[in-house]
């Protein structure tokens, strides 16, 4: 009986040192409390959020051009991001609460007027780096009034309107009277994800850029093939897939999907960017296209292995031309990424004498490559590495290494090359407890050199360990934590307001059919159910 009750004490010994390690006791009671930006995600420039409410009735409410608007019922991209957001507005459920919906006999807001003040609403044309995505909101009686320039501002006041709007107590839908001036911090807010290591089926790709909308992010980095496999479908060099891909009809993307990826992302006012790497992460590439790699030698004969592009063959160059200028046709943006990271050497090192020179391949990427791309009217985004080797200066610098020291970042816009930031932003890395705190407290601009260089940065989920089943709940919210960095104003870091916001937005992505995983212990008045 002690020798029982003894070993009962220890095992309760050990569980309560686990609880300890394993919590945070300053989130053990945590829970979201009201904050007064409501639930709004990324945080505008400036807001006010008065106590006068109004209702929102599904039958009478709707979303219309401005009279005074240069945009007309004949622009896609309006028409149906109206038709989206008023489904999202009436089918959610927020759990935002205000004393003023207790009185009887609100008044009711029934429309939403969109007014683009520019005669070039750039309705029918694809968003770009320098895209106008400013836009104000004012929501008053006896209309709310959404204006801006371009038709990409009016999409991110959409979602921030439908982000105002929440469920009281009584069941009605509600939004308070709000004015509203915002734009974007950085215009470059992508998310990187990885269809190479595990292939991504078309529907889980729309579904977050889907949810990139909601958190206002801009850029889909498609890093589209890598040495794992190669499910691009090239129309010129079809052999590429055939021999490269995972299988040659079911994991691959066809020029249609393309194109719907493309689409669907215009339509919500985010650019799309495929990565290319080269020379190396190219393993892919040589199954399908002879002589485009570099063999390696087992002292003086092949190994039956390879390493990177091929710097000495012109077939090289002909087969690079040819196929950078049809994905140069097929993606609008433009920019193209060229990789150029994690070239492994051996090969080279061991081959023949005339690439024994380790910076000859960088050579062939700064220059040769580079000039391919210049020739199809493309610009061209590159990993540090070819930065620490030297290139052109009119190349864009994406820095990964470093973490959350931003020395390279110094480095490479005191140089003066236009910049991007991911080292501290690489959601494959997961850690217990919230995480999203570390990603949310990152300042992109703190080093000393050129700021103005950096465009803003991107979030990136590699796929190793990510496939169709977990990478929806893996990239959100974490990934929201980066929206608001990127877009909101330097000094909006208060982590506990953060908290607040998103513990709501999470439930809101929940609402939409996102699932989002949770930030802590609680609840959403409505839950994922599952597919």
């Amino acid at each position: 009986m002690i020798t029982a009750l003894k070993l009962t004490f220890l095992l309760l010994g050990i569980g309560f040192c686990y609880r300890l390690q394993h919590s945070d006791t300053n989130e053990e009671t945590r829970a979201a409390q009201p904050s007064k930006y409501g639930s709004l995600w990324p945080l505008p420039q400036k807001v006010q959020i008065s106590e006068v409410s109004f209702k929102l009735s599904r039958a009478s409410f709707q979303i219309i051009d401005a009279e005074q608007s240069f945009a007309d019922p004949t622009c896609r991209l309006l028409q149906d991001a109206y038709r989206r957001y008023y489904e999202y507005i009436f089918v959610g459920a927020q759990t935002h609460k205000s004393s003023s919906n207790k009185r009887a006999g609100r008044a009711e807001l029934t429309e939403l007027q969109v007014r683009i003040t520019s005669p070039d609403t750039e309705c029918g044309g694809y968003p770009e780096v320098t895209s106008d995505e400013s836009y104000e909101l004012s929501v008053d009686q006896p209309f709310a009034v959404l204006k801006a320039p371009k038709v990409w501002g009016a999409l991110r006041g959409l979602e921030t309107f439908s982000q105002l709007v929440y469920e009281d107590e009584y069941g009605a839908k509600s939004i308070n009277s709000t004015v509203i001036s915002d734009f974007p911090r950085f215009r470059h807010r992508g998310i990187l994800l990885d269809s190479s290591r595990h292939f991504l089926p078309l529907k889980v790709i729309l579904a977050n850029l889907e949810t990139m909308a909601m958190n206002k992010f801009n850029v889909f980095h498609w890093h589209i093939v890598d040495d794992q496999s190669f499910p691009y479908m090239s129309q010129t060099f079809p052999q590429l897939s055939k021999q490269g891909a995972y299988h040659p009809y079911t994991h691959v993307y066809t020029p249609t999907d393309v194109k719907i990826v493309i689409e669907f992302a215009r339509l919500r006012g985010i650019r799309v960017i495929p990565e290319y790497d080269t020379p190396g992460h190219t393993q892919s590439w040589g199954k399908g296209q002879k002589d485009l790699l570099t063999p390696c030698y087992s002292g003086s004969e092949p190994s039956g292995t390879f390493g990177p592009v091929n710097p000495i063959l012109n077939t090289t160059y002909d087969f690079m031309k040819r196929f950078f200028t049809e994905t140069s046709s097929v993606f609008p943006d433009a920019y193209i990424h060229l990789g150029g990271d994690e070239v492994d050497f051996t090969c080279c090192l061991l081959n023949s004498k005339e690439i024994r020179d380790v910076n000859f391949v960088f050579i062939f990427l700064s220059d040769r490559l580079l000039d391919i791309v210049t020739t199809t009217k493309k610009g061209y985004m590159i990993w540090q590495e070819v930065f620490d080797n030297g290139l052109k200066p009119d190349t864009v610098v994406h820095v990964w290494i470093g973490g959350e020291s931003n020395e390279e970042m110094g480095k490479v816009t005191g140089a003066g090359y236009t910049t991007i930031l991911s080292a501290p932003w690489y959601l494959d890395y997961i850690s217990y407890a919230q995480d999203w705190q570390r990603y949310y407290k990152v300042e992109p601009l703190n080093f000393n050199a050129q700021k103005k260089l950096v465009i803003g940065g991107e979030a990136c989920l590699w796929g190793e360990y990510v496939d169709a089943t977990n990478l929806t709940p893996r990239l959100w919210p974490r990934a929201s934590a980066v929206a608001e960095r990127l877009w909101s104003a330097m000094n909006v870091t208060d982590t506990t307001d953060a908290f607040n916001r998103l513990s709501v937005h999470r439930c809101r992505m929940v609402e939409r059919g996102i699932p989002a995983q949770p930030l802590f212990s609680s609840y959403c008045p409505s839950e994922y159910k599952g597919i």
